[in-house]
C-alpha cells in the first residue's frame, strides 16, 4: 500500500476499518444470543481487500 493513496482507496480503506470491529453487547442481549460474533471480522494479515 503505498504513502501517497486515493480518495477513493482512503475512503474504501476507512470504510472497513469501521466495519471490522466486534458486535456490540446490547445486540446479543436483543436477538437472545442467536448472534454471538460478528461473522465478517476481517484480520489484517489473513484476508486482503484486494485493492
Amino acid at each position: 500500500m503505498p504513502s501517497n493513496k486515493t480518495f477513493k482507496v482512503k475512503k474504501i480503506l476507512g470504510k472497513k476499518q469501521k466495519q471490522n470491529r466486534p458486535l456490540p453487547q446490547w445486540i446479543r442481549m436483543r436477538t437472545g444470543n442467536t448472534i454471538r460474533y460478528n461473522a465478517k471480522r476481517r484480520h489484517w494479515r489473513r484476508t486482503k481487500l484486494n485493492l
